[in-house]
């Protein structure tokens, strides 16, 4: 995590037009009903430190290209293959020299999963990108990173298995009344990226960061869809970049970083609440962890360097969910397991699937997550990879 910047075809010709009138406003979606939210699964013993199947994992050193950042790549995707098939897995490699390995070229993995309705070509569907960097720290040696940023991936991994069966019943009912491919607003898609190299290895810079941040922004703004599609680039096909960093321990801050999707920060501040009215929400922290300002009430605040820089600067919309001030153990030994606030890890997940089914128009869909999974080994017995 890095720096702080202060106030500083008639079908489809309808369907791109009709697309691009609603890239101009704010997403008009109804929020899901209370049922919903308490359809959303807890995470229960998947964030377990030493034996949860979906964090424990994640809790050792990821340093970009070595053993540590490899395991954990491979958890992810045996994850996805495993649990959830129907999303697709995509890498995205590049190297780079840094300023800690001098000639030495680094690799760097991004991995991004996407789910589109199955009608869907590539190019004809937005996506709400959910988004956290798995990498840690090169020094010091042994740094773990719970917060920054192992605990928000395991919460996007949970978001993908709550959300996944309902996906799947929403599009066959779309099929089902005819409503499949007509080039609807509805027709939108979720990825997932997990990117590699967002921690500077040195000091902080323009060069020195976001290294696989900076290359996939890169590489999707050349890469072009047909002429014929609705959107001209994967960067275009972004709704909204929900960026999570820093979260898992408790009484979180966040504030609302970008008025351009202050509408959205509202949002997830408006799950927050009716949660917490619900009584489904594990941790009891001294305020909300998203304040519920109103438009008005609105107070920029600067923004914080991230992985979403590369992406805003390219016109993309930005959530970011990062809490100010940082958690004490930020960029020190103690960010590892122990310091975790596992209620908060559970509530972040809830509150962020509740996001991501309201965006998604999962309502009436969410009766039936998925059992929980089975307990992964000691990460005690993961330590030495």
């Amino acid at each position: 995590m890095g720096s702080f910047i202060f106030p500083r075809h008639v079908g489809r010709l309808a369907s791109f037009f009709i697309l691009s009138l609603l890239s101009q406003l704010p997403f008009a979606y109804e929020q899901v009903s209370d049922q919903t939210l308490r359809n959303i699964p807890s995470g229960q013993g998947d964030f377990d430190i030493l034996s949860g199947p979906l964090l424990s994992p994640i809790l050792i050193p990821r340093v970009p290209g070595t053993p540590g950042s490899e395991a954990v790549q491979k958890h992810f995707v045996n994850f996805f293959s495993e649990y959830l098939p129907d999303w697709s897995v995509d890498w995205h490699n590049s190297t780079s020299k840094t300023p800690a390995t001098g000639v030495k070229d680094v690799p760097f993995s991004n991995l991004i999963f996407t789910r589109d309705p199955p009608w869907a070509q590539a190019g004809d569907v937005g996506r709400l990108t959910l988004v956290a960097h798995y990498d840690s720290l090169w020094k010091p040696e042994g740094f773990i990173g719970a917060v920054d940023s192992a605990a928000p991936c395991a919460i996007l991994m949970h978001v993908a298995r709550s959300i996944d069966a309902a996906l799947t019943k929403k599009w066959d009912d779309m099929k089902a009344s005819g409503e499949a491919g007509l080039g609807l607003e509805a027709e939108k898609g979720v990825q997932i990226l997990l990117l590699d190299g967002e921690e500077a290895f040195v000091d902080w810079s323009a060069t020195d960061s976001i290294y696989g941040a900076r290359a996939l922004a890169e590489h999707w703004e050349s890469k072009m869809y047909p002429a014929s599609t609705a959107y001209r680039t994967p960067i275009d096909a972004i709704g909204l970049f929900l960026l999570l960093d820093l979260l898992g321990a408790a009484d979180p801050h966040v504030p609302s970083y970008f008025q351009k999707t202050h509408w959205a920060y509202q949002r997830m501040a408006k799950i927050e609440e009716r949660m917490r009215k619900l009584d489904i929400l594990q941790s009891t922290p001294k305020n909300a962890f998203i304040p519920n300002v109103g438009e008005r009430d609105y107070v920029p605040c600067g923004y914080i360097e991230d992985d979403h820089i590369p992406f805003l600067v390219r016109g993309v919309d930005i959530l970011h969910i990062i809490p100010m001030p940082f958690p004490d153990v930020w960029h020190t030994m103690d960010d590892n397991a122990e310091h975790l606030d596992i209620g908060t890890v559970d509530d972040w997940a809830k509150i962020i699937t509740g996001f991501a089914a309201e965006w998604m128009e999962l309502d009436g869909f969410m009766d039936s997550p998925k059992q929980p999974l089975e307990k992964g080994p000691d990460v005690r017995e993961r330590s030495e990879l």
